[in-house]
């Protein structure tokens, strides 16, 4: 006898900020759809968030860009290391440079996670 996957049904939208070279975000995304929660994925690397989204979703995470920076990335290393920015110019240079967002990020309209580690995205998608 098969059974089906009861998909879940939200009111929120989903949206996971998703690069498909990332093993982490890999399994973010499996599990939005082993979970069979409806989701957007938005490749970040070709279609970067806007200033206003990026701002959105660090207010979401509760976090200032710092928090959310790959400091090993050579973009990070080039234009953010020992420089003294504000947090207008550390986001702008995140959009122009989005390979430095870490990832991924899960968010719903009320709040986001990063999968690191892949359960803290489970209240997003409750």
């Amino acid at each position: 006898m098969c059974m089906a996957k009861e998909a879940v049904v939200t009111n929120m939208s989903i949206q996971i900020y998703h690069n498909p070279r990332c093993s982490k975000s890999r399994a973010a995304l499996s599990l939005l759809e082993e979970k069979g929660v409806e989701h957007e994925v938005i490749n970040y690397l070709e279609n970067p968030p806007t200033v206003e989204e990026l701002t959105t979703v660090l207010d979401k995470l509760g976090m200032e860009p710092q928090d959310l920076m790959r400091t090993g990335e050579a973009e990070y290393k080039e234009h953010i290391q020992g420089k003294d920015l504000n947090r207008d110019e550390l986001i702008a240079l995140m959009v122009q440079y989005p390979k430095m967002i870490e990832r991924p990020i899960v968010a719903n309209d009320l709040k986001a996670a990063i999968a690191r580690p892949l359960e803290l995205i489970l209240p997003i998608i409750a």
